[in-house]
């Protein structure tokens, strides 16, 4: 399984309350950095998250930028349902050490349209 598709299934999984693949995949020093507040997030903020948002969001679909031995990045579309409809571009950079994922940058856009608009997907396809 490529290390997207490690990435990917992880975070469905974790949508599900099962966490087992992300605390696999992740290494024992992970953070990330919240861009907005500054402060730094470890894999279990991540997971806390995630158990949040798991009932208003719906991701989308994944196109790989660049995946290598020790870096991925790569590209979704979300969905938030919370009030009104939202939708979001995400591209989200990874760096592996040991081959377990040490950090992690995401870059979210807000859309003013729905991406899957004129696409052969649908939201659907990912509920």
């Amino acid at each position: 399984m490529s290390k997207a598709d490690e990435f990917n299934k992880a975070w469905e999984m974790g949508m599900q309350d099962d966490f087992s693949l992300v605390d696999a995949l992740y290494h024992s020093d992970y953070i990330t950095i919240d861009h907005r507040t500054g402060n730094r997030i470890d894999i279990e903020a991540d997971k806390e998250l995630i158990s949040q948002v798991k009932g208003m969001v719906t991701v989308g679909p994944s196109r790989v930028i660049f995946e290598g031995p020790t870096f991925l990045c790569l590209h979704r579309f979300l969905k938030f349902t919370e009030d009104d409809v939202k939708f979001s571009s995400v591209i989200t950079a990874i760096t592996y050490k040991d081959g377990k994922i040490l950090r992690q940058e995401s870059s979210v856009e807000s859309l003013h349209y729905d991406p899957s608009e004129n696409h052969d997907w649908s939201w659907e396809d990912f509920e």
